[in-house]
């Protein structure tokens, strides 16, 4: 009989129950949770058991929500309960649950809690990493977000929030200091009893990035599949950046938000753009529905529930849950509602509230306004907004939609290559969501057998790659003989992850213009010398300050500053030599002996360097599109 899944865990439970072991038993948690989740097995009264030999057997009884929420629903009969080492192990095998609000904040399940049925929910990035919410854009080829309350001056944080701050920063540091490789249950309880803390200050944004940390250190130690060095990199700088300001009380706006509100947005009139399937590692699947408003605004309907992949391949053709509403998402998406009583958040997503109502419109081909004005204006400016305004939030949004018309090249190695139309750039094509059950990838390989053709491209540019769109839908250029021919009732677009083309969907050969050799794209990020700071970076995710410091001794030295210094890279040469140097301080106490060196500094360069890469990175980037 194969065991039952664990029962996912409130964060702070699991960390009130590792701090109450004792230091013996701490030392021995690890090995412990090792086996607990194949050992679970279904009770009588529908709760789960783990047993521990003859004398231990710990019982999860999760509430309604189906998670572990709160202490008394995890037992064991052992004499030392509930400060024994099999309840704390049991519920450290256990995964996660999502934190109060954290999807809300931009979190990577891309829903709202367990078993929700989530109408405003965030689709998952296409790799494993966070969604998020799209910043406000004013370029021809993006949409800008719904109404949203006028920015007001920045409050600083409170005492209570700069404690909890503090807190934070140092569990991270420690965290970063012991790597993946010594990062084991304790210290991922230092970050989760910390997060908690955020979270009761009023910080969830910051508990939902330490979250993300610790669910990124266990997949690592747990060699998940899918599970990169450079994901976990990237969160520890997200979590150390928005923790440093607010430590030290001079956090600027955007740094301790609010969770999202809806405001009313009165009577709107919205018009589909495409669909997208989303897809998130902790078992949520769905669809999302972007739109648009007469005036350019960008709006999005979601539906996403517990289900994985196949609940995202059904729910793009179910019904939308907004207002009463007849359309279902593959209706919506080539059609339009007028919405009385809307409530929009902040970043454009519509609220299903009581007072809402809906009824459908006509749909709006590409080639019209407020749609047309996506595909209007230079790609490479729109991405350069998209880039500036990650950098300034901290905590990277999730580029907007763009638009753009090209001409298919063909394929090159695991993607498809496509020039911007009017001497644009050459941009790789990738499949928006990589899941080989999503027709995303099939339909880019049925593309790339027609080069020459010329299309409508409606995507997200990957913003850590260089000249990277991911497409999310496509459809003909207006007056191109050699384009995509669609069914009347698509309405000039195909949805990549839902709609799958056909050979009758595309024009004759003959049609073709004469065409150039494939030839793979030029990676800026790739040839610069950068990529040895990121594997520097990654070496002390990895393994530790430990890692970091036999990284920049020697020989190893030299092969890791001397080329950044030949290619005038003369800025990340100095962190990362300072940041080797940190590493492998040893201070001593006053009688000569060996003590342990503060993970605070060691922190601060390792966010240093962490920071330069990332802004050199956004450089290289927004010129690849140019």
């Amino acid at each position: 009989m194969s065991p039952e899944p664990l029962p996912p865990v409130a964060p702070d439970v699991l960390a009130e129950a590792v701090e109450q072991l004792s230091a013996r038993l701490r030392k021995k948690l690890d090995a412990a949770i090792e086996g607990c989740a194949e050992r679970a097995a279904r009770a009588a009264d529908g709760s789960l058991d783990v047993r521990f030999g003859e004398d231990a057997l710990v019982t999860l009884r999760p509430g309604p929500s189906g998670a572990v929420t709160e202490a008394g629903q995890a037992v064991c009969t052992c004499l030392l309960a509930p400060r024994c080492l099999h309840r704390a192990a049991v519920l450290g095998a256990a995964p996660l649950a999502d934190a109060e609000g954290e999807a809300e904040t931009g979190a990577e399940t891309g829903a709202k809690g367990e078993g929700a049925a989530d109408t405003d929910a965030v689709p998952e990035s296409p790799e494993p990493t966070t969604g998020r919410p799209a910043p406000p854009r004013s370029d021809a080829n993006t949409v800008t977000p719904g109404p949203a309350p006028e920015p007001s001056e920045a409050t600083p944080p409170t005492p209570a929030q700069v404690r909890a701050a503090t807190a934070l920063w140092e569990a991270a540091a420690e965290a970063l200091a012991a790597g993946v490789t010594a990062g084991g249950a304790v210290v991922q309880a230092e970050l989760l009893r910390a997060a908690h803390t955020a979270r009761l200050a009023g910080l969830p944004r910051a508990e939902a990035a330490a979250l993300r940390v610790v669910r990124g250190l266990r997949a690592a130690r747990e060699r998940g599949r899918g599970q990169r060095l450079g994901d976990l990199a990237g969160a520890f700088r997200d979590l150390l950046s928005g923790a440093a300001p607010l430590a030290s009380g001079t956090a600027g706006p955007g740094l301790a938000p609010a969770r999202r509100t809806y405001g009313q947005g009165g009577s709107l009139r919205v018009y589909g753009l495409c669909r997208e399937p989303v897809l998130s590692a902790t078992g949520y699947g769905g669809v999302a529905t972007h739109l648009v408003g007469p005036d350019g605004s960008r709006y999005t309907i979601s539906d996403v529930r517990p289900g994985g992949l196949s609940r995202a391949r059904g729910a793009g053709s179910a019904s939308v849950a907004l207002g009463g509403a007849v359309l279902d998402h593959a209706g919506l998406a080539r059609g339009g509602l007028r919405i009385v009583g809307a409530t929009v958040s902040p970043d454009g997503r519509l609220g299903a509230g009581r007072g809402v109502n809906a009824t459908p419109l006509r749909g709006l081909d590409w080639s019209e306004e407020p749609a047309a004005a996506l595909f209007a204006g230079p790609v490479g400016e729109a991405v350069a907004a998209a880039l500036d305004a990650g950098a300034r939030e901290g905590d990277a949004p999730e580029a907007a939609l763009l638009g753009c018309d090209v001409e298919v090249v063909g394929a090159a190695g695991e993607y498809l290559v496509a020039r911007v139309a009017g001497g644009g750039p050459l941009l790789r094509l990738r499949p928006a969501h990589p899941h080989p059950e999503l027709p995303h990838a099939a339909n880019l390989r049925r593309i790339a057998e027609h080069p020459g053709l010329v299309l409508r491209v409606l995507g997200r540019p990957d913003l850590d790659r260089a000249a990277t769109l991911r497409p999310l839908a496509v459809g003909p250029v207006p007056g191109e003989s050699y384009t995509l021919r669609l069914p009347e009732e698509w309405l000039g677009r195909a949805d990549l992850g839902y709609d799958r083309l056909q050979g009758s969907h595309f024009p004759r050969a003959a049609d073709a213009g004469p065409l150039a050799p494939v030839d793979a794209v030029p990676d800026p990020l790739a040839d610069a010398p950068l990529w040895r700071v990121r594997r520097l970076l990654e070496t002390g995710v990895a393994g530790g300050r430990r890692a970091v410091a036999e990284a920049g001794r020697g020989a190893d030295a030299t092969a890791l500053l001397a080329p950044l210094r030949r290619a005038g890279l003369g800025g990340a040469a100095q962190l990362a030599e300072a940041l080797t140097a940190e590493a492998d301080r040893r201070p001593r106490d006053a009688f000569g002996r060996l003590t342990d060196a503060s993970a605070d500094g060691y922190a601060r360069a390792w966010l240093a360097s962490a920071v330069h890469l990332a802004a050199a990175e956004r450089s290289l980037v927004a010129a690849s599109w140019s």
